[in-house]
């Protein structure tokens, strides 16, 4: 053998360790492309009303319950012929109308005039519920609008909105009728639609695109889609995740604005990434929601899976010259996407909490999770050994710390090779997962998209045998660079390969697991390290021959998918599934949990985190949060303290670190940080109640579980663009600190009713900016006048283990002297409560009458979850104290009130008036009066 042939493999095997080298350590920008290097993004961006060709709407009739139309060049409207020669063919529109507010608008390429092949559609995002929501359009009624010369279509909505299709130009808007006709949103209201249509490559085209050492083939030609978005009577919008910047969006072109990069979507691994940037991150969500104080919310979503850029124009900007005497209190935005169609909803509102409502009933609720998911994880990159895990599980149980999840990274495999266990490290897997899931806790075991080339592996050799891989541009199977080395990667936009990808999580498949044992989804935007922008070519191949270009974002939300129903059939359909996953797109709420990424140990994350998890709630995904401490470097421990005190509060609450970090598991800081650490953990625990009923409010609605200010106040404009402070359900406002050494914290308290302290029960009055004296103990928090929460306040080391404990309510009086909550049980794990298996209480205060009524709807007697639970504490803020006694219906009996611990397990916790043990059942109906 020649010294070549020896020194290849070595070569190779250099190179990767350079390329996950430099992957690890560090975020190049230059690795990323802008969008003047995109060239889409810098056409579109630099089109203006005048350079785009003007179409209008003909032949507009209903058809099977739809409003259709073609759409045709205005300069060839004279035309009879098809044009085959240039871009400028008819496109096909059709718009239809839902229940609830919601509009449907779709626009493609002329199928009958035989196009290069179909675009793209994302299939699997929309839920069949919704087509079943369609309301069949009978008519559409002419109009000619003020200043137009010719008459537009409309149909109706709902009551008060209709849908308007201006024939000439082009425009389709929803428009309130109650206020005047007014638009609410508006798609190509300047005039800037663009259809690049496909098109079959001739002698001398020249497609190709390249980046970096990159080429992308472009087989089909330029086949981008761009518009433009109005928000009529709007201030702000948002939305658009992932980015990692403020809530509220911030303009990114026009006047008076600083040359910056549009709002990007495109799935992409980020290490390191910076703070207040519009740069594009692991997932994309293609919805924005806008609110103002004149009229509400309203709402548009894109169903599109290829890149997107998205501007949020500035103040004065107009689509010819930037200077404008446009409407005040509107927001106009330009869309534009690499490939695909236009599959456009629009969303009337007007509350925000409606418009999320409306996005949820297209796309599907959020899942309703685990109980113990919704509880304190610990991860880091990687526990060793068996023996570390054990140590790290005696530790929790030695300083008081109770958690429920315990993870495991790459390194538990046997060479990066999924499904797999090194047997050196990790002997006896099965044996391990028992040990913790006899104390109520579970493990989770990572498992990502790119699969080993190895032809020992019995994975690998399946999925190459049936052919399972996404194939290169030239058909091949993919072969990328990630962890293991030399990968390839399924291709999971096949059902076929879903299913059979969902199969491997079998017991009999994965051997090791246990029923405690789920899943966590990484790499899956999908990461590359050789690849454009350390991703999947564009131009690579999926079943059907899509292109990847047009699957890109959503790919990891097939990879999400399947593993989800692959764990719903491992446990014979009986079992709630866990995954968490990094990337995302639109329905990823129906799957499971996300995390915001690779977040770095400095307080700017720390403070960035909340509009990054406000923002996936708003559109859709509540089951979100962010490291805790950061993945990235060694935190201070003031730094790690305030971030558990603020993650403490994040629907999914993870600590994560690093392999290079240093371990920071909650005692390694000192006997007083592990006590702050320990106490914030403990405030989860103690709120789990009130958590598992909100996600069960996201589950049937799709209200998120944490939410910005202005969803709970939308007429308060102080809180628009707060994103420091938000809401968890409608009873907690949190504050978090984002600078070392705080003494200070300037905490705005929205709405005209008072805000109790939720450590103290100190009243502090609403509609007021408090500057509040900030300690190490905890960051200020607060609980709503007129609001009920549940608590369980015995500490255990697991939520399991709190299964049977008893119930504290926390009753915060408004100024009528009223309050009112709910309560939501049931097993915590399986889908049984789809069958009514659950209970469902409100709580109402009223006249001085604390009284308990069944919200669950009526079914038979042993449908019901069996719960023998009882309320042992009821804590009444603001009430005053002077009645010792209360009456409990209809068991005629008297309780005790009387003055005691706020908080019964914390160190001088101040008294407030409280009835004792009134031990009526949680699940019954029951009056206790004040006497």
């Amino acid at each position: 053998m020649n010294n070549n042939t020896q020194t290849l493999p070595l070569l190779f095997f250099l190179l990767f360790l350079f390329l996950s080298f430099n992957h690890i350590h560090s975020w190049k920008k230059e690795e990323f492309r802008t969008c003047h290097q995109t060239p889409f993004c810098n056409r579109a961006r630099s089109r203006t009303s005048s350079t785009s060709t003007p179409l209008i709407a003909a032949d507009v009739t209903i058809s099977d319950g739809n409003l259709i139309a073609k759409l045709i060049p205005k300069a060839k409207q004279e035309e009879t012929q098809p044009n085959t020669n240039t871009n400028t063919n008819p496109l096909l529109l059709s718009l239809s109308v839902h229940q609830n507010g919601v509009v449907r608008l779709t626009i493609d390429e002329d199928p009958s005039l035989s196009p290069p092949k179909s675009r793209f559609q994302v299939p699997d995002v929309v839920v069949s519920e919704f087509h079943n929501t369609k309301l069949w359009l009978q008519r559409l009624t002419q109009e000619t609008l003020d200043g137009d010369d010719s008459p537009s279509s409309v149909v109706y909505v709902s009551d008060g909105f209709d849908a308007v299709l201006r024939h000439d130009p082009f425009e389709v808007f929803v428009r309130d009728k109650s206020n005047g006709n007014t638009r609410v949103v508006s798609l190509n209201s300047n005039g800037l639609f663009d259809f690049e249509q496909l098109k079959v490559k001739g002698e001398g085209d020249d497609w190709e695109e390249s980046f970096r050492s990159h080429r992308d083939k472009r087989p089909y030609g330029p086949q981008s889609i761009s518009f433009d978005v109005t928000f009529h009577d709007a201030d702000f919008v948002y939305g658009i995740p992932e980015h990692a910047t403020s809530l509220a969006l911030k303009p990114t072109k026009g006047p008076g604005v600083e040359e910056s990069e549009p709002y990007r979507l495109f799935n992409l691994d980020v290490f390191e990434y910076i703070h207040d940037s519009p740069f594009g991150l692991y997932g994309s969500v293609p919805f924005m929601l806008s609110h103002g104080k004149a009229r509400g919310s309203s709402g548009f979503f894109w169903l599109n899976a290829a890149e997107m850029q998205i501007d949020v124009l500035g103040s004065g900007w107009d689509a010819e010259n930037g200077i404008s005497k446009l409407p005040k209190n509107r927001v106009d935005t330009l869309w534009m996407s690499e490939a695909g169609v236009v599959d456009a909803f629009f969303f009337v509102g007007p509350t925000p909490k409606d418009v999320v409502k409306q996005y949820t009933s297209v796309t599907g609720m959020p899942a309703m999770p685990q109980l113990f998911s919704i509880a304190y994880h610990q991860c880091r990159w990687n526990y060793r050994d068996e023996e570390d895990v054990e140590h790290v599980d005696s530790k929790f149980d030695e300083f008081d710390i109770p958690y429920d999840v315990l993870w495991l990274d790459i390194e538990h495999t046997d060479g990066k090779k999924y499904f797999t266990w090194d047997n050196v490290l990790f002997p006896n897997p099965a044996e391990m997962q028992r040990k913790i899931a006899a104390k109520g806790r579970r493990m989770v075991t990572i498992v990502d998209p790119h699969i080993k080339r190895d032809e020992s592996f019995p994975l690998h050799k399946e999925a190459s045998e049936k052919g399972y891989y996404v194939k290169d541009s030239s058909g091949n199977d993919y072969d990328g660079w990630c962890w293991p080395g030399s990968s390839s990667y399924l291709d999971m936009l096949s059902p076929e390969i879903r299913s059979w990808w969902g199969d491997k999580f079998s017991y009999q498949n994965y051997v090791g697991s246990t029923p405690s044992l789920y899943i966590w989804n990484d790499m899956n935007e999908p990461s590359v390290f050789n690849g454009p922008e350390v991703t999947m070519p564009r131009d690579a191949l999926h079943v059907g021959g899509v292109e990847h270009r047009e699957v890109h974002n959503a790919y990891g939300y097939y990879f999400h998918m399947a593993t989800s129903e692959g764990l719903v059939k491992r446990g014979d359909g009986k079992d709630r599934p866990f995954v968490l996953s990094r990337a995302l797109f639109a329905g990823t709420q129906r799957y499971g949990a996300i995390w915001t990424g690779d977040n770095t140990a400095e307080w700017e994350h720390l403070r960035v985190s909340v509009p990054m998890v406000l923002t996936l709630g708003l559109t859709g995904v509540s089951f979100s949060g962010a490291d805790v401490g950061g993945f990235f470097g060694n935190p201070e421990p003031e730094l790690l303290v305030r971030w558990y005190q603020l993650g403490a509060f994040y629907p999914f609450f993870r600590a994560h670190a690093h392999h290079d970090t240093k371990r920071r598991e909650p005692w390694l800081f000192g006997e007083r940080n592990t006590e702050l650490i320990r106490d914030a953990i403990h405030v989860r625990y103690a709120l789990l109640p009130y958590y598992y009923t909100l996600f069960r409010e996201a589950n049937t609605t799709g209200v998120p579980v944490m939410r910005p200010l202005w969803m709970e106040f939308p007429s308060e404009e102080t809180t628009f663009s707060n994103d420091e402070a938000f809401m968890i359900g409608d009873s907690l406002l949190v504050q978090g600190i984002y600078t070392e050494r705080a003494k200070q914290a300037s905490v705005y308290l929205p709405g005209k009713e008072a805000w109790y302290d939720f450590r103290t029960g100190n009243v502090y009055k609403g509609g007021v900016t408090h500057k509040l004296g900030v300690t190490e103990e905890s960051i200020p928090v607060f609980m709503r006048a007129g609001t009920i929460l549940t608590r369980k306040d015995r500490f255990r080391r697991s939520s399991t283990q709190m299964t049977n404990d008893p119930y504290t309510l926390v009753i915060a009086l408004n100024s009528s002297q009223e309050a009112e909550g709910q309560l939501y049980i049931d097993d915590g794990s399986s889908f049984n409560f789809l069958q009514g298996a659950y209970i469902h209480r409100r709580f109402i205060f009223k006249d001085g009458k604390l009284t308990s009524l069944d919200l669950a709807p009526a079914s038979s007697s042993n449908a019901r979850y069996p719960v023998n639970n009882v309320i042992e504490r009821i804590i009444l803020l603001g009430h005053a104290f002077g009645s010792k006694n209360a009456l409990v219906e209809p068991s005629n009996q008297k309780v005790d009130i009387e003055l005691a611990p706020f908080w019964v397990q914390r160190k001088n916790s101040p008294a407030v008036m409280t009835i004792r043990k009134p031990n009526v059942r949680v699940a019954d109906d029951w009056t206790i009066k004040i006497l």
